[in-house]
């Protein structure tokens, strides 16, 4: 049960990035996997409303829904994980610090939580800036830049110049990924070097990742474990992973 639910997230996670596969790339990435058994992965995938199957392939929900009900979109996989990562990462938002929040769907979840006190924050997720909306006490301010819209994101140098300026007491970091030898990853290049300059910018770095994210490759390397402070997940965690956190100098929660 454990592998096909690990085969399924991926395949949701293929799917995801490149917005429409083809059952023939669906067959490339998973080589070892039968037809028949991805035909039925599919069909599973479709019912449960994580991707919309098409003739010869599957479309990400995110293509077929466009912008329409993108808070429930971004919530939707992994909640309640999200969920507890998101009430561990309160504790850490203290009354009138400067805070950075990156964009993704556990941040996201976090500007949801979050109370309303006087705080300036700065975000480059649309999704974190719209739930920030109701912070009447705090400053909210949208890095500028190029939109992406498989992340809801905004990047390029425009945000990066905007970062340039200011010091941040905290910055919480959403990741893709997490494996030993590429460190905490992403899958757009502009989204990964506006999360390096935040890490550059603050005192104290605190990277959000549901526990299905490790041991997997991603593309783009943000950083690596002596780079962050904090690690917040959930309880599925392994031990082992929590610690090789600790051993390098993580508190992990």
């Amino acid at each position: 049960m454990e592998v096909m639910d690990q085969r399924r997230n991926e395949i949701v996670e293929f799917v995801n990035e490149n917005q429409t596969v083809t059952f023939t790339q669906l067959k490339e990435k998973f080589p070892s996997v039968s037809e028949m058994t991805l035909r039925t992965d599919l069909k599973y995938l479709d019912q449960a409303k994580r991707i919309v199957r098409i003739h010869g392939g599957a479309k990400s929900m995110d293509v077929v829904s466009g912008n329409d009900d993108v808070l429930k979109l971004r919530y939707g996989r992994n909640v309640n994980e999200k969920k507890e990562i998101a009430q561990k990462a309160l504790s850490f938002v203290e009354p009138a610090k400067t805070i950075f929040v990156d964009s993704g769907s556990t941040t996201t979840m976090l500007a949801h939580v979050l109370n309303n006190q006087n705080n300036i924050f700065y975000t480059s997720g649309l999704t974190c800036a719209i739930e920030m909306a109701k912070l009447s006490k705090s400053k909210v301010f949208v890095t500028g830049g190029n939109l992406n819209m498989q992340s809801f994101s905004v990047n390029g140098m425009d945000g990066l110049r905007c970062l340039e300026k200011v010091n941040f007491d905290v910055a919480f970091i959403g990741v893709t990924r997490y494996a030993k030898d590429t460190g905490f990853t992403c899958e757009s290049l502009e989204d990964c070097e506006l999360k390096r300059k935040a890490i550059e910018r603050s005192k104290k770095v605190i990277v959000l990742m549901d526990s299905s994210k490790v041991e997997r490759k991603g593309t783009y390397t943000i950083c690596d474990l002596d780079q962050v402070d904090v690690l917040i997940s959930d309880s599925l965690l392994s031990d082992s992973f929590k610690q090789e956190c600790e051993k390098r100098g993580l508190s992990v929660y």
